[in-house]
C-alpha cells in the first residue's frame, strides 16, 4: 500500500489513489435513506491555535482536507428503523467495514436545487496522453477554493464532457474509486468536466450500540456515530 497520505498532501496520482482505495476494508452497501435523511453532522477540520503572551494568536491547519462526521441516531423514528440499523451494524462488523452514506446536505456536483450536468466540475485537462481523470468537487468562496476528491459516485449518475460537449460514449467510470477513464486520450488542452451524484465512504465510529427499550417496546439509541474514511 502506498506510504504517501493522499489526503494530507496536495500531491497525489490517480494510480496511488486507486491503489490506496483498493486496500480499504469496504462493503459496497448504502445506509438506508430513511435513516440517513434524519442524520446530523458535516465537515470537520483540525486547526492548531497558539495564543501568544501579547494576546495575539497564530493558527496552523493540521489537516489539508476536511473529514466528515455524522450521527444517524436522529434518523431513527420507528422500531423497524432501529432493527435496520442494528442489522446494518452487525453486517459491517462494527467499525471494521466501511460503507456508503448519503449526506443529504451535500450529495451532488451542483447546487442542491439543480440536476447534475456534464459541465458542473472541472476534473482535468487533456494532454493527448492521459486517459484517466479523478472525479472532484470544488468548494469556492470568493478567491478561495478547496477541492474534494470524490471516490464514491452513484451508479448511473455520472455525465462527462470535453470542452463543453457532453460525451455519450467512449469513456467509463469506476464507481468504487471515482475514476473516469477514456477509451482514447482527450486532445491537448481539452477541458474535461463531469457531473454526478455521490456518497460519502464512512464507517461506524463505535463497536457498541447502546439500545434502550421503553415500556412500549419502542427502541432508541442515543448516538450512532459515523466517520468518513479518508484512506
Amino acid at each position: 500500500m502506498p506510504t504517501m497520505d493522499i489526503f494530507d498532501t496536495d500531491a497525489f496520482s490517480v494510480i496511488e489513489l486507486t491503489r490506496a482505495l483498493e486496500n480499504i476494508p469496504f462493503k459496497p452497501a448504502t445506509l438506508p435513506d430513511d435513516i440517513s435523511r434524519g442524520a446530523r453532522g458535516g465537515p470537520e477540520r483540525r486547526t492548531q491555535i497558539v495564543e501568544l503572551a501579547s494576546g495575539d494568536e497564530e493558527r496552523n491547519a493540521s489537516w489539508a482536507n476536511s473529514r466528515r462526521r455524522y450521527d444517524v441516531a436522529y434518523g431513527i423514528r420507528r422500531a423497524d428503523d432501529l432493527a435496520a440499523v442494528v442489522a446494518f451494524f452487525e453486517a459491517r462488523n462494527g467499525r471494521l467495514f466501511g460503507f456508503r452514506f448519503k449526506d443529504w446536505a451535500d450529495w451532488k456536483s451542483c447546487a442542491p436545487s439543480q440536476m447534475p450536468s456534464a459541465t458542473d466540475q472541472v476534473i482535468g485537462t487533456g494532454d493527448g496522453t492521459t486517459t484517466a481523470f479523478q472525479l472532484v468537487k470544488a468548494y469556492a468562496s470568493g478567491s478561495q477554493t478547496w477541492t474534494r476528491i470524490i471516490t464514491k459516485p452513484v451508479v448511473g449518475t455520472v455525465r462527462v464532457a470535453s470542452d463543453g460537449v457532453e460525451q455519450a460514449s467512449g469513456w467509463s467510470v469506476d464507481t468504487t474509486a471515482g475514476l473516469v477513464t477514456f477509451d482514447a486520450p482527450p486532445g491537448a488542452d481539452a477541458t474535461i468536466t463531469a457531473g454526478f451524484e455521490f456518497d460519502v465512504p464512512v464507517r461506524f465510529d463505535t463497536d457498541t450500540l447502546d439500545v434502550t427499550l421503553d415500556i412500549e417496546r419502542l427502541g432508541s439509541i442515543t448516538s450512532i456515530p459515523l466517520l468518513e474514511i479518508r484512506r
